[in-house]
């Protein structure tokens, strides 16, 4: 590797599906060289909910040219096992972090911060190699565009399972509480729950009282 860093490796880490009620929850990591991150910005890359679908398709195909990818696909199924088993949202989101981080050894990670708390996450980030150079901040898909361009990747792959789920079990919505066409669909299953519903979440509690 040169002194001058040219070939250090930048890692960016994000999620789609976190507040979802329905289906998974993805985690996307890309990983570049430093001096590569500057095509990131020629492809149009930003904040995944600033594109629309049909565009966030194309750039996350260039992206997959371009870039070292990695998603992890959480079920809704799983999510309720580990919540249930005293596993919050936050440490399943931070440990399949950490398996991506794993996966590339990045010499700079940058992560969408997923707690309250940014020190803490950082912090605990940080713990896992002590000479990566660790970025998390709230919102960094706005502002890194390692960032962004994994916020796409992870939000491709989250509407691919979507779409998946809706072949199977119909007219789902997009699967968020805010959406009236998911809340209505819940309603109809009058409690038998298949697996694609985050049983866990206080959206399905308040439909059963």
């Amino acid at each position: 590797m040169s002194e001058t860093g040219k070939e250090k490796k930048v890692l960016g880490i994000d999620e789609a599906g976190r507040g979802s009620v329905l289906g998974p929850l993805v985690i996307g990591g890309v990983q570049v060289k430093q001096k590569d991150i500057k095509y990131l910005d020629r492809m149009g890359v930003k904040d995944s909910k600033r594109l629309t679908a049909k565009k966030r398709t194309v750039i996350s195909r260039k992206i997959k040219k371009l870039t070292n990818f990695k998603t992890i696909i959480i079920t809704a199924n799983e999510i309720d096992e580990l919540r249930n088993n005293g596993v919050n949202l936050n440490k399943i989101e931070t440990n399949a972090m950490i398996e991506i981080i794993r996966h590339f050894h990045p010499d700079t990670c940058c992560i969408d911060c997923i707690d309250v708390n940014e020190e803490r996450f950082h912090n605990r980030i940080q713990h896992i190699n002590h000479k990566m150079k660790v970025i998390t901040e709230h919102k960094a898909d706005d502002t890194y565009q390692i960032v962004a361009a994994a916020s796409i990747i992870a939000k491709v792959e989250r509407d691919k399972q979507m779409e998946i789920i809706r072949q199977e079990y119909g007219k789902v919505g997009s699967g968020y509480p805010s959406d009236k066409y998911t809340i209505n669909y819940l309603k109809s299953l009058e409690g038998k729950y298949p697996p694609i519903v985050r049983q866990t979440w206080n959206t399905v509690k308040n439909l059963e009282k």
